[in-house]
């Protein structure tokens, strides 16, 4: 008896130990293949972050290179540039960059005289006559080349995105060119309102003052420097500062992804190498996005496959126990009885049918009958 009371006990714990075991596993695995969606996802926001970033500043670039085009091929500036005529462009051209610079985030207009020497700044016509040839490489690779280009570059009031085309006289040869600067702040301030994102502008502070002699001094203060850096622009100053970190963006070579809570908030952030038309480093833009969506549904899975695997245990449990009980312990009970009595010389008389027994039982049953008849035929 001792021994059944061990397998009635023992058995019903064991097959549901496994079971426990299995959907625990189960789960676990389950768990993983879905922080891996989950990974999956949030590297596809990583991608998408970074696709917007650069399609932005490539169409910024090709935008302000349009300007410089339009300008280079009107006659009155190849006249003006070809005379060096400082006063009418002034005149012919300032209304031009007010709008342009209230409305379309224009913030510098130049003209220059071959190799790189500033003919006028419409952004700031009192400044003019200096070598821009040591800190604008891609002016005098226009000037020398003859042919346009545009990207990123630090110029004496501040960093931009620019376009800068070749302007020939009215007898078509090379006089100058003409560049228009997009300034970063009302793209990345469009990039927030357009995607949600929060972003953040840092340049080479070593750069800036020596190159942006006429940049705000304000950019340049203690309460914007981080590491070698100057935060230029930001659209969420507090938060960027949690996210971007001196640390994050000192050796930023290759565009760099992590995600960090900042605000009791998941942010993925995408840290972008900004460099000029020559490919020397000038900055980093940090750009961050809320990822709580991802990481609340991946919490929101954990606690409905914790729940899940509860239910199932205790299903399946209740399962083992009733089919052991009424499949197999019930009967063996029975039997145990019957044969106990026909050890003690009794009949072995069935207490109750057996034909609600599984079919093996019934066949152990229909035997025991069998030797219960013969042991009474003996007797008789």
């Amino acid at each position: 008896m001792g021994a059944f009371m061990t397998f009635r006990r023992s058995a019903p714990a064991l097959l549901i130990s496994i079971v426990a075991i299995v959907i625990a596993g189960l789960t676990f695995l389950s768990d993983r293949l879905f922080s891996g969606l989950t990974a999956a996802v949030e590297e596809g926001q990583f991608q998408l972050m970074q696709s917007i970033l650069d399609t932005t500043l490539r169409r910024a670039a090709d935008d302000a290179l349009a300007r410089a085009e339009i300008v280079a091929a009107m006659p009155s500036a190849r006249q003006a540039v070809a005379a060096k005529d400082r006063d009418r462009l002034l005149a012919e051209f300032n209304e031009m960059f007010a709008i342009q610079k209230e409305r379309r985030g224009v913030d510098q207009v130049q003209f220059h005289l071959p190799p790189a020497m500033s003919l006028l700044r419409l952004h700031a016509p009192q400044r003019s006559g200096d070598d821009l040839s040591r800190f604008r490489p891609m002016v005098v690779t226009v000037n020398r080349e003859r042919a346009a280009r545009n990207g990123l570059a630090i110029a004496a009031t501040g960093p931009a995105i620019f376009g800068v085309a070749p302007v020939r006289d009215p007898q078509g040869n090379h006089a100058g060119t003409v560049e228009f600067g997009l300034n970063f702040g009302p793209l990345l301030d469009g990039l927030k309102a357009a995607y949600g994102l929060e972003l953040a502008l840092f340049m080479q502070e070593k750069q800036l003052r020596e190159f942006a002699t006429g940049i705000d001094p304000a950019l340049l203060s203690d309460q914007n420097r981080v590491g070698p850096f100057m935060r230029i622009h930001a659209t969420n100053r507090d938060l960027l500062r949690q996210l971007a970190r001196d640390g994050d963006i000192a050796a930023v070579n290759e565009p760099a992804r992590y995600t960090r809570e900042a605000q009791d908030v998941p942010y993925g952030v995408l840290l972008m190498p900004l460099r000029d038309d020559a490919g020397q480093s000038l900055g980093v833009i940090a750009v961050a996005r809320d990822f709580s969506g991802s990481r609340a549904a991946a919490g929101r899975s954990l606690v409905w496959q914790m729940c899940l695997a509860a239910f199932a245990i205790i299903l399946l449990a209740g399962v083992v126990i009733v089919v052991l009980r009424g499949l197999l312990l019930r009967p063996l009970e029975v039997l145990d009885r019957r044969l106990a009595a026909l050890a003690e010389g009794g009949q072995g008389g069935i207490s109750e049918p057996s034909d609600r027994f599984c079919t093996e039982m019934q066949r152990l049953a229909e035997r025991a009958g069998a030797i219960a008849a013969a042991a009474k035929g003996r007797a008789s």
